[in-house]
């Protein structure tokens, strides 16, 4: 009977433990999505209230504060201003990655619901809930914009602490487990962790759907680690071969074991090259000091821009549109392009600065008028010599007579007018010819048409990662 009890008593004991012991994380996150799915469905219904009350369910059980967003939208559409401005102001203290865009979206939704709040309480609304507005909303609450459902992605792993590559693993990771953020479509996911076998695995994201990647991770002993850092973040690192960039500074990640070669390059930094042995299980790390300075870039582009030729300092760099990197300061830069005449200028280019050229290359006039200018030349110098020839011919003949013996000729003799005319002529078109061919050089080196012109820009860039719930990659800063 005692033993009986005891294992009563046990059984018990066992069975109060398992009740009261804390959720798992696979517990929590399913009973997260099951609220998630639930509000989804009564948002689809209009049924905004039992939505809001679905998504803070959600929230409760993980603490993702795209709930707090979802919970926002359905108190809004549900007409609760004050529990709407509540979530949002949550979901923005709690959501450390908000974009400046959506920042601002939301705190204009929120000034807009606080002054509906503020006419609500001025004038009674009819009957109705406590706290929940019955009356016909303001203009300025019907032209919000519109908004949906925010799905999310969970990235768990075990252990935790892993790296995230979102589609490839050349950029910068997307973040360490755990994670938690909106994408949206077809991506594979790589995760990556010290000491461990790296994983991968596709997934297709929907902006109105939860979505849940746990990994588990195996112990590697195979693999060595590294970790590469260099004084300029965005290096580009090359791994036994410059053929193809291997990751960008900084990188830390699984490397098969061996001797191994790295390069690692900016543009206008001196390149940094080491020879590493990775031995199994063990972290290697390598510091690169790159000596130099930014650069900057020229930037070739617009409609005019096809089969162009791009000169730098008199050295062509590129065909075409293209980026070109630029040390700073002082460059000349020629654009040319066949039957167009071409355009030059001097830049002064700053580092982290992109310099865009817009040219608008003239046409190439045609030349017809020196042609025709030297084809006259031609034939007057022709004639010229012709007619002189004759001349020549002419007094030859005479003097001839005049050598034999015979009497001088009479002046009345057809052959001295003959001669004259034929002098007299040639001198002409020697001039005619003369006067043509300088007006035939003229035509060929003057001006004609309208020059070659570009605009140009200049703005300040910086590329940085980025990672919001949103939106995740590299994003670029463009300043004018």
């Amino acid at each position: 009977m005692k033993l009986r009890i005891a294992l009563l008593s046990s059984l018990a004991f066992v069975v109060w433990a398992a009740w009261t012991a804390p959720a798992s994380a696979d517990e929590t996150l399913n009973r997260a999505r099951e609220a998630f799915d639930k509000g989804q469905t009564l948002f689809e219904q209009d049924k905004f209230e039992e939505a809001a009350q679905s998504f803070v369910a959600a929230y409760e059980a993980r603490a993702f504060a795209a709930f707090l967003y979802n919970a926002a939208l359905s108190y809004e559409k549900a007409r609760n201003w004050e529990q709407a401005v509540a979530n949002y102001r949550r979901y923005l203290t709690e959501q450390p990655n908000v974009g400046a865009d959506e920042r601002k979206q939301i705190e204009e939704r929120i000034r807009v619901l606080e002054a509906e709040i503020a006419r609500v309480a001025a004038t009674p609304p009819p009957e109705g809930d406590a706290g929940v507005a019955t009356a016909e909303p303001s203009e300025e609450v019907k032209n919000l914009s519109e908004a949906g459902i925010r799905g999310l992605v969970v990235i768990e792993s075990r252990p935790q602490g892993a790296y995230i590559y979102l589609d490839d693993k050349k950029g910068e990771p997307l973040g360490r487990t755990p994670w938690n953020g909106t994408l949206d479509g077809e991506h594979t996911i790589f995760i990556e962790a010290r000491g461990y076998k790296p994983r991968e695995r596709k997934i297709s994201a929907v902006k109105d759907k939860v979505v849940i990647m746990d990994f588990t991770l195996a112990e590697e002993d195979y693999l060595g680690w590294i970790d590469i850092r260099a004084n300029v973040p965005g290096a580009e690192i090359f791994l036994d071969d410059k053929v193809a960039v291997f990751r960008r500074t900084p990188y830390s990640g699984n490397i098969k074991p061996g001797k191994h070669k790295i390069w690692i390059t900016k543009e206008g930094y001196d390149e940094f090259y080491q020879e590493i042995e990775i031995v199994p299980g063990e972290t290697h790390e390598i510091k690169a000091d790159l000596s130099g300075g930014e650069v900057g870039y020229v930037n070739i582009r617009g409609r005019d821009v096809e089969n162009i030729r791009v000169y730098i300092d008199g050295k062509k760099v590129c065909d075409g549109p293209c980026r070109w990197p630029v040390a700073q300061g002082p460059h000349k830069v020629s654009i040319q392009k066949s039957g167009h005449k071409s355009y030059s200028r001097t830049i002064d280019v700053k580092q982290k600065t992109e310099i865009t050229i817009r040219p608008s290359l003239a046409p190439e006039p045609s030349r017809a008028d020196a042609i025709w200018a030297y084809a006259f030349a031609a034939a007057f110098t022709g004639g010229g010599i012709y007619l002189g020839i004759q001349a020549g011919n002419i007094k030859d003949d005479i003097q001839a007579d005049i050598d034999s013996g015979n009497p001088p000729p009479d002046q009345e003799d057809p052959r001295f007018f003959k001669g004259k005319l034929f002098a007299i002529s040639a001198d002409a078109a020697y001039t005619l010819g003369a006067a043509t061919f300088l007006a035939a050089v003229y035509y060929t080196f003057r001006e004609k048409g309208r020059p070659s012109t570009a605009t140009t820009d200049i703005s300040s860039i910086a590329i940085t990662p980025e990672v919001t719930p949103d939106y995740a990659g590299l994003g670029l800063e463009v300043r004018w």
